[in-house]
């Protein structure tokens, strides 16, 4: 028994080790293994592979630094690498302290479990990993706003050398390179100036069938647009590209952002429910829309514990113009102005105005049976007579309120409201009960067979068979010839 219980005990303690987790590859590690499978893909054509690269680029961009950056360029190309000595140029020099140091100051058990490579490469790997170099240094040099202007640099050097290559293994990698691009000319201030490099770069992805620039580029170029508020350059392209198909889920996604956004100005429906940093976005566009389109949104829609501190703003218009006060939406309006712009909806809560003034006449129109112009202009804070003739005139023209304008006299006379009753409602409510006793009518005498009919059928029947008996009867007899009966045949 004790040496079982040993033995329990020991595996026991085996079961420990194994269930530990092993640790994470270190930043330096992690860009080697991606080399390494961009090498692979590039040799294999399998472009499944860069995408794995690409994905684990958001989580690796956070945990790089000069460092980190210096020992993986050092890693991956020889001594007297031309490239290298490019890559390295855009990094600060090493501290004295670091260029002393020969032994990697990563720990013991990450060094067992990842061990460094033996020897140093004899050649510099594939374009495509320069390229990668360079995207995780832009990337960096966005960090601090002492290096955005040589972010910029860098990203035209960048650019020039991928389009000099023009390589189709290239194309994921140039996608993300856009985006990168994009993004050291949105912090340097100097996003517009981007836009004549965006748009030639889109012409020639579409000549190249590259989907993937071309998905992101056009990505970029509807942001820039969105950025200035260049709603009419937006549409514009839009109805003049076709996104491709095959772009991936995010560029998807993010197009449909950008396209939901331009059709908010002219009052159309967004393509899709919004998904929570974007939920809040487009949760503020497709509740202005819907307050646009005379939809009142569910209240408990703002009581979201995730967006309700968020949307008060939005719960103070939707109860100005759900009561229809012109004043209450003016003094909200004021005083989330910086909301609605820091937002990009201030366009689209400015143009509730007239939803407003619609729902104060609907009110109005309910209320009295007539009623003067001026009177209108004071109690919806209109600024004229005139305005409020004119506002009331189309409102009686698209069927928001029933009435006619007496301009003579100055006044609006509201049209009587109809309960359902009295004599005209029972002069219609007969006609249709007539019409649907005579068609009940009509339709059992359709239904009904004249009477013995069906004896006249048996008559006739009977007669029928009496012929086939004597016929058959002469037959056997032989009266009839062989060509009786046949007439001319």
């Amino acid at each position: 028994m004790p040496d079982v219980e040993m033995v329990k005990a020991t595996d026991k303690k085996d079961e420990k080790k194994d269930d530990k987790k092993p640790e994470r590859p270190t930043p330096t590690q992690e860009i080697r293994a991606n080399i390494a499978l961009i090498d692979r893909a590039i040799n294999d054509l399998e472009t499944r592979l860069t995408h794995r690269v690409l994905r684990s680029l958001t989580a690796l961009r956070k945990r790089i630094n000069d460092k980190v950056l210096r020992d993986a360029i050092e890693e991956n190309y020889p001594k007297d690498s031309a490239a290298k000595n490019s890559l390295l140029s855009w990094l600060p020099p090493a501290p004295p302290a670091e260029q002393s140091m020969e032994v990697d100051t990563t720990s013991e058990t990450n060094a067992i479990a990842s061990p460094p490579p033996s020897s140093k490469p004899t050649s510099d790997p594939v374009p495509e990993a320069e390229i990668y170099f360079r995207l995780l240094i832009i990337h960096h040099l966005h960090t601090s706003k002492d290096t955005y202007s040589k972010s910029i640099e860098l990203s035209h050097e960048t650019v020039d050398k991928m389009q000099s290559m023009n390589r189709r293994s290239m194309d994921p990698i140039a996608a993300k390179i856009w985006f990168a691009v994009e993004r050291s000319y949105e912090l340097g201030g100097e996003l517009a100036d981007a836009r004549p490099i965006f748009l030639a770069a889109q012409r020639t992805a579409s000549l190249r069938h590259d989907d993937d620039t071309q998905a992101s580029l056009i990505n970029r170029l509807l942001r820039g647009y969105l950025h200035y508020n260049l709603y009419d350059q937006a549409d514009k392209l839009v109805s003049k590209t076709t996104f491709p198909a095959s772009a991936g889920n995010p560029q998807y996604a993010r197009y449909h952002y950008f396209l939901g956004r331009i059709k908010a100005l002219s009052v159309a429906p967004l393509p899709q429910k919004p998904r929570q940093d974007s939920i809040r976005s487009c949760t503020n566009f497709l509740w202005s829309l819907e307050l646009l389109m005379g939809d009142i949104p569910d209240r408990s829609l703002f009581r979201h514990p995730v967006l309700e501190k968020a949307l008060s703003a939005y719960f103070d218009i939707v109860k100005a113009v759900r009561t229809g006060s012109l004043s209450e939406f003016q003094t909200t309006l004021n005083k989330h102005a910086a909301q609605f712009e820091a937002d990009k909806t201030y366009t689209l809560i400015v143009r509730l105005r007239q939803n407003v003034i619609k729902t104060g006449i609907r009110r109005l129109s309910l209320s009295y049976s007539r009623i003067s112009l001026r009177d209108i202009c004071l109690k919806l804070h209109l600024d004229s007579e005139e305005d409020a003739e004119y506002i009331v005139g189309k409102a009686i023209r698209d069927g928001v309120i029933e009435g006619r304008i007496v301009h003579e006299k100055g006044w609006m006379e509201c049209g009587s409201q109809k309960d359902g009753y009295g004599p005209e409602a029972s002069d219609v409510f007969g006609r249709r009960i007539g019409y649907c006793l005579d068609l009940h009518n009509e339709s059992v005498k359709a239904m009904r067979y004249p009477l013995n009919a069906h004896r006249k059928e048996l008559a006739a029947a009977q007669d029928a068979r009496e012929r086939e008996k004597e016929l058959a009867k002469e037959i056997q007899e032989g009266d009839l010839d062989d060509d009786e009966g046949l007439g001319d045949y």
